[in-house]
């Protein structure tokens, strides 16, 4: 007796059953990306103005479509995978949105951004489940690069760049007399500033060669050890590149390399710089793993209704947040009148005596329009300025911590840190500043109290912000600000003291005048 095994070719019906769990899969993608994208469309939008503004983060623009084109390419191996919803992501969902609604409260830009471009991939494992979130984890991850972030790293840069050009000068045999990151040579000055920081071409090649290992490489080892290279190189070529400029413009007697012409040259060393890297890295490309292809999923998928119920919890989870906002952040009735409201303080104990303000005073720059409070006081022959900056709501744009240019260009930076001081009875770490201009050079303290903390910690500065901000407190924040001028015949230890003393006399009376501006 025998029996034929009939192994009969797939059928078009067993097709169109395998790619049912494909286009499932998918279309919650899509759906899910869509959705955040609707709901936080307003961040999304301050992403896209950054792109648009800045060449830095233009590489923005690229991030999702190539994302997507990853996803695409996957859509074999997705059709081969169970859909089932993960009810521990919707959890991690919640906390994402938890943290934009604070970062919107305390107007952290960077911080709303990442929140939400991590609520992407966290939606897809909510709704689809570790499966699919699993198969496209680096699309998925990719999408975080899309955030414009990196501006803290550019003075490190730029003062890398300067050190390694002045080196390379000074190995060259070329005299060099560096001050800060400006520096001399026989035929010229030159100034590193943040165009030539290398900022661009780190995050440009962070993108590519993420990009690259991921291709490239199956071995996780391998992929971390060229995007460290990735990272690593750029910084080092683009101090290879400020040094062959100055060179360029030293040779040909400071007319060539020394406007846009030398943003060009950046530009094409670059691109040189990536093409070595890649070609290095082909010789230790892996084998891609050969994609699955698609077939009836051995277990069955989750019904219509279990998706379903994933996609309405998910829609409720990320709808709240904004509703919350909404809500909460929403302008008081007295905050959309002007307040009157005056910023003084009480007249100065013995021996100190109030003196008046002069325009030749070095003066802080800030952001919106703030109350502002600038005063002389002198004991002896010693002087000392206070600047309060005073706001009643702070807004993007006009707070604390807002980032502006310094308008006062007849003073420079010598020396930029901190230092611990007694305020009242306490102590109390301050920023503190050297600045110079001609021969005089002015020690500065100064910190923040927002509502009534004492802080410099600018994330304090935040948590409090946010969270008086969302309880519907007191929003108002201030910077105090002391100066005392030195040179030759006053010491700076002798101006750390004045400071000290005259805080010791003055504090309550800032204090109360704070207060009395805020109505408390």
């Amino acid at each position: 007796m025998s029996a034929d095994l009939d192994l009969a070719p797939a059928t078009a019906a067993d097709a169109v059953v395998a790619a049912v769990p494909a286009n499932r899969a998918l279309l919650g993608i899509g759906a899910s990306a869509a959705m955040i994208a609707i709901f936080y469309h307003e961040t999304i939008w301050s992403m896209i103005a950054l792109w648009s503004r800045s060449q830095t983060f233009a590489h923005g623009f690229v991030i999702v479509p190539i994302s997507a084109w990853l996803i695409w390419r996957q859509r074999d191996r997705l059709a081969c995978l169970l859909l089932r919803p993960s009810k521990a992501a919707f959890l991690l969902l919640a906390a994402l949105g938890a943290a934009w609604l604070l970062a919107q409260a305390a107007n952290v830009q960077v911080v709303m951004q990442y929140a939400v471009m991590a609520m992407i991939p966290v939606a897809v494992l909510a709704m689809l489940g570790w499966q699919v979130a699993h198969a496209i984890a680096f699309p998925l991850a990719y999408l975080l690069l899309a955030v414009p972030f990196g501006e803290v790293f550019l003075a490190p840069l730029m003062d890398f760049t300067a050190s390694f050009t002045v080196a390379a000068l000074q190995l060259t045999g070329i005299p060099v007399f560096r001050e800060n990151n400006v520096f001399s040579i026989p035929s010229g000055n030159w100034s590193v500033v943040e165009a030539c920081s290398g900022l661009r071409y780190v995050i440009a090649s962070l993108a590519l060669g993420t990009l690259y290992a991921y291709l490239n490489y199956r071995s996780l080892q391998r992929r971390l050890m060229f995007i460290a290279a990735a990272l690593i190189l750029p910084i080092l070529a683009n101090g290879v590149r400020a040094y062959l400029i100055v060179m360029i413009g030293h040779w040909s007697d400071m007319r060539l390399a020394v406007g846009v012409d030398h943003l060009v040259y950046g530009w094409v060393f670059f691109g040189l710089v990536c093409l070595l890297l890649f070609w290095i890295g082909s010789f230790w490309s892996e084998t891609p793993l050969s994609t699955a292809q698609p077939t009836t999923p051995s277990a069955p998928q989750p019904g219509r209704a279990s998706l379903a119920a994933a996609a309405v919890a998910g829609i409720a989870i990320s709808l709240c947040w904004p509703l919350a906002a909404a809500l909460l952040l929403r302008p008081a009735s007295h905050e959309s009148t002007a307040a009157h409201v005056a910023l003084t303080i009480a007249a100065p104990q013995p021996p100190w005596v109030a003196t008046g303000w002069s325009n030749d005073d070095w003066r802080a720059s800030h952001a919106g329009t703030p109350l502002t409070l600038k005063r002389g006081y002198r004991t002896s022959n010693q002087a000392v300025k206070l600047q309060l900056v005073w706001y009643r709501w702070q807004q993007k744009d006009a707070e604390l911590l807002t980032s502006v240019e310094a308008t006062d260009q007849r003073f420079r930076a010598l020396e930029n840190g901190t230092r611990v001081i007694r305020l009242g009875t306490a102590p109390l770490r301050i920023q503190q500043n050297i600045l110079q201009s001609g021969a005089t050079q002015l020690l500065v303290w100064r910190w923040y109290r927002q509502g009534d903390v004492d802080t410099s910690n600018p994330f304090l500065v935040k948590f409090l912000l946010a969270k008086n901000k969302l309880l519907r407190l007191r929003q108002d924040g201030a910077e105090i600000i002391v100066a005392a001028p030195f040179d030759d015949q006053m010491a700076q230890a002798q101006a750390e003291i004045l400071l000290q003393q005259f805080l010791d006399s003055m504090l309550p009376a800032i204090h109360q005048g704070l207060n009395h501006a805020a109505g408390n």
